[in-house]
């Protein structure tokens, strides 16, 4: 019985399927879930423009939802709270800029209320985000 049982050697190579194999399961896993973990962003429907010039990056970015949130730098924030932040960040940088990215479906006059405040906190540099893929043109009621 001694015959039949063979000797083995010291297993030297190391093996790497297990290690491919849970790589692979990993990166199906990321796959998946990529989508779920950028739908978390803010969504807004930006206003479509002909012209859009590159804005340098900003200091401060104020967003606007549909539903009626303000959100500041994606945090979201009541009005006094902004006031502050833009106060800080003048009193910081006299250079602050401010870029408003308002959902197209938000009402005129808070966009301009967010300009005005803007303004009047000492920030000379300020823009309305835009989305520069193409032109609609309004349509006109007569």
């Amino acid at each position: 019985m001694a015959a039949s049982v063979r000797r083995r050697g010291l297993i030297t190579d190391i093996n790497v399927t297990p290690l491919v194999d849970i790589m692979l399961v990993l990166l199906i896993i990321f796959m998946l879930t990529a989508h779920l973990i950028a739908r978390q962003v803010i969504e807004v429907q930006l206003p479509k423009a002909a012209q859009a010039s590159d804005v340098n990056p900003t200091t401060l970015a104020v967003t606007l939802t549909r539903e009626g949130r303000m959100y500041l730098n994606g945090v979201q924030t009541a009005p006094d709270a902004l006031r502050a932040a833009i106060q800080a960040s003048v009193a910081k940088d006299a250079k602050t800029q401010v870029i408003v990215a308002g959902d197209k479906n938000v009402s005129h006059g808070r966009v301009v209320w967010v300009l005005d405040l803007v303004k009047s906190l000492g920030v000379t540099s300020f823009a309305i985000q835009i989305d520069p893929t193409g032109l609609i043109a309004p349509v006109l009621e007569e």
